[in-house]
């Protein structure tokens, strides 16, 4: 059965995170879109991390840089990203992201097929608080399809 229309204005976003850092803009999960997709916006500082290296088993993971620089991990590869690229992660490959260092960054990240993840991500803001304790997200890979990852491309960036 097709999802309904989604449609998510921009006042009515909920958003997590601090603006100083990162924040995460909670725009359509799984649930919302008949399992087709999951959007969210991210906007980073100056240089921030935006995720740690890690894969994704069932989904190919879409980054679309609205403005700023970012880099971007792609399997072994450090993609240097600017305003209006796009970058497509498929199932199996390592992948992370970052703020450019001297560079902010507004990313649209769009996961398909969708997998209802506002959850993790309002763990994600949990850890950042020091409410919840970092490896809590390793017991929920399985169920956010996000399975963390050693990389040195990433460490010696």
């Amino acid at each position: 059965m097709p999802a309904d229309s989604v449609i998510v204005k921009h006042r009515d976003m909920p958003v997590l995170g601090s603006p100083h850092v990162a924040t995460i803009g909670l725009l359509a999960d799984a649930a919302a879109t008949g399992g087709a997709l999951s959007v969210v916006r991210v906007t980073l500082a100056d240089g921030a991390d935006g995720a740690q290296p890690h894969r994704h088993r069932l989904g190919t993971e879409l980054f679309y840089l609205l403005s700023g620089g970012a880099q971007v991990l792609v399997g072994d590869e450090l993609v240097q990203a600017g305003e209006g690229d796009l970058v497509v992660v498929p199932p199996d490959l390592p992948h992370a992201f970052a703020a450019a260092p001297g560079h902010p960054a507004d990313l649209v990240i769009v996961i398909a097929p969708g997998i209802d993840r506002f959850e993790y991500f309002r763990m994600l803001e949990r850890v950042a608080l020091g409410t919840l304790p970092r490896d809590s997200l390793l017991r929920e890979q399985e169920r956010f399809d996000t399975w963390f990852l050693q990389s040195p491309a990433w460490e010696q960036r």
